[in-house]
């Protein structure tokens, strides 16, 4: 409140998680999207192929990870 009420600068924030309470914020908080759904697929599908035998070398999985513009930034 006290950067908005100066009037002298402008700050943009940007968080992580695309959390409700984001939205809630004031003014309302941009976010990038964790996608979380996509996340927990890819870590099921990773241990049922090594359950299943299957070598599975180690390496990372990139996900698309969306801005979600609002307020803050």
């Amino acid at each position: 409140m006290a950067c908005r009420s100066s009037g002298s600068f402008v700050v943009g924030v940007v968080g992580f998680d695309d959390s409700s309470w984001a939205q809630r914020c004031y003014p309302p908080l941009s976010t990038v999207h964790q996608p979380a759904a996509g996340l927990g697929e890819r870590a099921a599908e990773l241990v049922v192929r090594q359950l299943a035998g299957e070598d599975v070398p180690p390496g990372g999985t990139i996900l698309e990870s969306p801005v979600v513009w609002r307020e803050s930034a």
